[in-house]
Formats: C-alpha cells, structure tokens, sequence
C-alpha cells in the first residue's frame, strides 16, 4: 500500500502550482486520481467480509468512483437477501452513480478537446467513468432480472448490452495501443501467461507501478497443491504459479489506467465467461440479439486481472474460483487430467487454482469467502468429509451471504456423504440465512426425513421414532409448496419450485389413488435424485457410492406390497432411478452396468414421459449420460470393448463424435422439466468436444 500511500499524499498540490491553469488542471487530476484510489481501497474491505466498514469510508467521499462502491456495497447485500427494499436501494444508487460519471465523462472528454494537442492515451479520454458506468449497468442488469417484473427484465438487458458495447471498446483501444507500441498480450490458449511481450517498443515507459506483488504460499504441482491446501501459508512469496504482471505494471502506470485494465478484463472477461454456461436454446436467443459468448477469451481476460492487487483482481480472482470450483464441478465431460496444463480455459488447472486462492487468503486474510473456497476444492478432490471440516470452522461471518452460501455448501456435501440429521438442519438453517427459495430448503430437508423414517421403518426402531420421522417428513414436504411462486425469474416461476411442486402433486394423487400416506407413496429415494441433479456422485468417495445404490433399492420403499408393485410400474420413476444408478456406475467405473441401465430407459417411448406429473427429464438426462460414457471410453482405452481395436486415432476420432451426437441430441430436444440445468452440462460438453476435435485437427468434423 506504500506506494498507493504516496498517490494520495501527492493529491495535495504545492503552493506553487496554483497559479496557473495548468497548474490547476494538474490539481484536479491529482484529486481525482485521489478520489479513485481511496473508493477502491474502500470497496476492496467488501471482499475482507467488511462491508459496514466499506460503507462507512466511501460516505465520507462524493467523487462518482465513491458513488459506484456505495452501489456495490447494497448490490452485494441484495443478491442474496433478494429483500425488495434494497434491490430499490440499489438502483437508486447505482442510477445515481450512472448519472454522475455520465456528466464526468463527457467533462473529461470536453477538456480533451480543448486542449488541442491529441494524447498518445491508452484508453480514450474519460474512459474511467466510461467503466464506472459499465459497472453499473451490469449491476442494474443483474437486479432488474432478479426482479419479478418481465419488464424490468427487459430493462436489464438492454442495459447489459450497453455495458457489453462500452466494455468491448475498452478492451479494443487497449489492444491498439499495444499493437501501436509493438507490444501484444501473449496470452496463450489456455490463459496461462498473461505478461505481456515487448516486441520492438517506439519508446520506454516509465512511471510509478502498482502494487503487484504477491505474498501466499503456493504449491508446486497438482499433487502437492492437493496434500497442501489444508497448511497453506501467509508468509511464502513463490509466485511460480500465478499469472505475471511484471509487463503489464510497465504499461499501465497510472492508478486509472490500471483501473480500467484491470476492470474492463474483469468485466468483459465475466460476460464473455457466463454467456457460455447459458443453455444451448437461450445462447441461441442471446446471440440474436448480439450476445455471444467466448469462454477462452473471458478466462484469459480474468487471469489477467486476478494478477492485480486491488477490487477488480478479487473479484476477477473470485469468478475464477467460482466458475472452476462451482460451474464446472457440476460438468462430467472435460479435458482429461494429463491435458490439463494445455486447457485451462477447458478444464481444471487445479495447482493455479490453490495458488490463487492461497494469495487471497493473504490478501484478505478475515474474509470467510476465500475459507468458503478452501471447502469447495476438498469436495471436488473427493474429500467431502474434509470439505464440511474446514466449512463448520467457516460459519460466522460478518457478512450474512458469506454465511448463507457456506452453509448452504454444508448442506450439500451433508447430502452427498447421507449424513440425513445434518443435511436436515443444515438445509433448515438455509432458510433462516437467506430468501433465494425456501420451497427447495423445506423439500431436501424433507427428503432427509424420509430417509431418517425409511432407516427407522427398515431397522425396526421403536414405533415412536418411526412415527416421529414419519411425521416431520410429512410437515416439511407440504411446507414448501405453499411458498412456491413467490420468486421469479423474468415473470416465471423458478425452475426448482416448478420441480417441486409437480412431484407433490405426483405423490398425494398416487397416496389417494392408492389409499395410502403421503410419505409411503414415494418412490426412488428423492434424496439421491437431488444428489444426482447437483452432480454430487463426481464427489463421492466409493463408500459413499456403494451406500447410493443401496439407497436406491426398490426395498427401501415403506408402501404395502401391492402399491410398491404400482409405484415400480410406473416408467418415469424407473427411468429416474436407472438414470441415478448409472451415475453411480459410471463414477465407479462400471461403465457396462451404466451402458445397460441407460439403454433400458432409452427404450422408454418418449410419450410415456408426458403429462403434468410426469419426470420428463429423464429421458434427455440418459441421452447426455450416454454421452459421458463415451467420453470416458475416450479417456480410458483400457474399457475398450473386443471388436473396438483397430486404428486408435480413426476410433477415438468416432468415439469424439458419438459423444457430440448425444449432446447435440439433448441439446436440441426442446423444453424439459430442469432444462436449464442439464443443459449447462450439455454446454459445457460441447465446448469441450469441440476444443478437443481442434486438438486433433478435427475442426471440420
């Protein structure tokens, strides 16, 4: 901070240069440049879990840099509480900070133009407040969708193209400054080098750096990395695995024109990321309307970023842990292990990721986010138990979402590893934490009850406990549907709501058709479905599996005889449990008994999958599972069947197309119950079929 010490010790001007206008022009500059360097020491408190003591130093500032933190200090507070009053609180203060760098921009650009003599800028003038309001129309857009109202969904995207506009021509004035100077960004494929070449600059830059440095421990390997997560150190200074900064702190010199670097790659490097992760039909839509997608590029753009020690580079170094820890956990088909050091922006740089997660711990050592992170990594390194350790030691934080999405991890892996009485309270407390859907909180917290009455129907307990936990998953089942609808998304009612209000319907009309309780008349363990829906086998040791395929036992139904007989007659319900079962197999490898489970739900007619209680997402769930079998027969030549051998490039190159042609099926098979899910994963394997055909020089197949 030494140094961003001296940039505001030097706001003040000396006496002797207030006499002329020159000299007040300078004077002007050194307070803004003040302005921005003490919003964004300010706002960066949010990401050390402060966000009272962020509000309280940015209220004492008026400039349109403190107007923007004030914005991201309640947009912060609504995306989780989705509470009305602050989502109003929000806008207003985000419309207000738009309003204010509108005017500051076109200022700057005014006395641009009166100056006559053309800069050699890197970004155009005013281009600080161009990314201000960038920001905040990408915060709008986000509010507005959360929002009811299909009107204000519209609203905000047209303002989330107006940030794509703004933020593309950042992006774009850079690249031809660079281009000017003869240097480039040599970023490569896989975003893992982010310095920048010189290549025969015109001329030497000079000017003060920013604060760049690094200060957490980091691992030397994807093994090491893994054995070391759990110590990893504040003090080491090993910056091996991190993205270098040493060429772009000889370019960008001035606090705004690392703001804006840094910023703009963060930003856009979000859009370009998250426009990828829609489903196949809504990336078709968006792209109509000028919105496309370029998760190699976005990645590359947020490791550039994440190298900067300031506001952006958390948030950047935050999508980054969330898009690998968070969207691609939930993905079955990516780049295999040994090719990870060539498709970061694919697959899963895990030792970059520890490394990058280490230096935040440094950097913003009482913020619970990063601790949150920590837990993720163990979960998907198949230690969930090691995962709920470090996540019960994270439960207090100062800022509530931080608590509610650590607990609600808690919640998941307490679900994966069938501990039923904690997933139940855990899943509980999310309804305390937070508002995001209580219908979904009440339902898995009912699942856990139904499986605590099925161990206790099963083992013979004694009838009051029995009873008792029948009773409790009776009461928590029919609690959630009574709140279903109350959030929306663009005017329609959240997909997991919908989910669970058709499968309470499915179950009392098949508890009156049969003349038995509600609670009896369920079938597949509900709990291992939801398992399955949020990718939790990819976490699971073999224990843990093994203990799902007992789960999914017809025999763990509590009906009589005769309605257990109607209820495995039911193709849906058996098309949902072979689908998790082959999950289950395949995360064992038993890649035969998964094939045969599949292909016994592929063989269902497609009509018998319709109607309004119908789990009509089981069939395009087998078709993309099928499409993961060939992946992996990619990955291991060893589960080749006899008559596969022959050329291994022309039948892995068949292999790779077997697997595009079941996602390209599911990818085009129209609306289904939980589309949106499934389809993040059928997008996610697409692109990695793609980079993979590229890798062969198979673009044309």
């Amino acid at each position: 901070m030494s140094r961003i010490g001296a940039w505001l010790r030097g706001s003040a001007p000396a006496p002797s240069q207030t006499s002329s206008p020159a000299a007040s022009q300078t004077d002007l500059r050194a307070r803004e440049t003040a302005s921005l360097v003490d919003a964004l020491i300010a706002t960066s408190l949010i990401m050390n879990d402060d966000i009272d003591g962020a509000e309280e130093r940015l209220r004492k500032g008026d400039s349109a840099f403190h107007l923007l933190g004030m914005g991201i200090c309640t947009f912060m507070r609504s995306i989780l509480g989705f509470e009305k009053s602050i989502m109003a609180e929000t806008l207003s203060r985000l419309n207000d900070c738009e309003t204010r760098s509108l005017s500051e921009m076109k200022k700057a650009q005014k006395e641009a133009e009166a100056a006559g003599k053309a800069e050699d800028r890197i970004y155009p003038p005013g281009s600080e407040y161009a990314l201000v309001i960038a920001y905040a129309n990408l915060m709008s857009a986000v509010v507005a969708v959360m929002n009811e109202s299909l009107t204000e969904g519209l609203k905000g995207f047209y303002k989330l193209r107006k940030a794509f506009i703004t933020l593309d021509g950042l992006v774009q004035a850079e690249t031809a400054y660079l281009k000017r100077k003869g240097l480039h960004s040599d970023s490569s494929s896989d975003g893992t080098d982010t310095d920048l070449e010189f290549v025969d600059a015109d001329e030497a830059h000079s000017g003060t750096q920013t604060p760049l440095d690094y200060g957490g421990h980091l691992t030397t390997g994807p093994d090491a990395a893994e054995k070391e997560l759990s110590k990893l150190s504040l003090n080491s200074n090993d910056t091996s695995k991190l993205p270098s900064t040493k060429g772009s702190s000889e370019v960008f010199t001035t606090p705004a024109d690392i703001f804006i670097h840094s910023g703009a790659n963060m930003a856009y490097g979000v859009l370009l990321t998250l426009l990828t992760m829609v489903p196949p039909a809504f990336s078709r839509l968006l792209s109509i309307i000028g919105f496309r997608g370029d998760r190699e590029r976005g990645l590359q753009l947020l490791w550039q970023s994440s190298g900067f020690n300031n506001v952006n580079g958390a948030v950047a170094s935050l999508m980054l842990l969330s898009y690998y820890h968070g969207l691609l956990s939930a993905a079955d088909i990516l780049p295999f292990d040994n090719d990870s050091e060539k498709s970061t922006t694919v697959g899963y740089p895990k030792a970059k990721c520890i490394a990058l997660l280490a230096q935040m711990r440094s950097r913003y050592p009482d913020s619970g986010l990063w601790r949150f992170e920590e837990g993720r990594v163990q979960a998907n390194s198949k230690d969930l138990r090691g995962a709920l350790e470090i996540l019960k030691s994270n439960t207090e934080s100062k800022m509530r979402q931080v608590t509610a999405i650590n607990n609600f991890e808690m919640s998941m892996n307490s679900m994966f590893i069938h501990d039923y009485p904690d997933m139940r309270d855990n899943f509980l407390r999310c309804i305390e934490l937070n508002d995001w859907s209580p219908t979904l909180y009440y339902y898995i917290a009912g699942c856990a009850e139904l499986e605590n009455y099925r161990n206790a129907f099963h083992s013979k307990a004694e009838e009051s406990q029995i009873q008792l936990h029948k009773k409790k998953a009776d009461e928590l089942f029919r609690k959630g549907p009574t709140l279903a609808g109350k959030k929306r998304f663009l005017a329609k009612p959240m997909p997991f709501e919908l989910f669970v209000v058709r499968k309470m319907q499915k179950w009392e009309e098949r508890s009156k058709a049969l003349g038995i309780d509600l609670v009896d008349a369920i079938g597949p363990s509900p709990s291992e479905e939801m398992t399955y829906l949020w990718n939790g086998m990819k976490k699971m040791q073999p224990s843990e599996l093994e203990f799902s395929n007992k789960v999914l036992s017809w025999d763990r139904l509590t009906a009589p005889k005769e309605a257990r007989k109607k209820i495995e007659a039911e193709l849906d319900e058996e098309a949902v449990r072979n689908v998790c079962r082959a999950a289950v197999a395949r995360s064992l490898g038993n890649i035969d008994e998964a094939r045969e489970l599949l292909d016994s739900v592929l063989a269902i007619d497609r009509l018998a999958f319709r109607g309004p209680t119908k789990d009509d997402y089981a069939l395009p769930a087998a078709n993309y599972e099928m499409a993961v079998l060939a992946w992996i027969e990619i990955q291991r030549p060893e589960v080749r069947r006899g008559d596969d051998k022959g050329d291994e490039e022309e039948w892995l190159r068949e292999k790779t197309e077997e697997c595009q042609a079941w996602l390209d099926k599911v990818a085009n098979w129209g609306a289904f119950t939980l589309d949106a899910r499934i389809g993040m994963r059928v997008q996610t394997g697409m692109d990695t079929v793609s980079w993979y055909k590229k890798q062969y020089g198979w673009a044309s197949a």
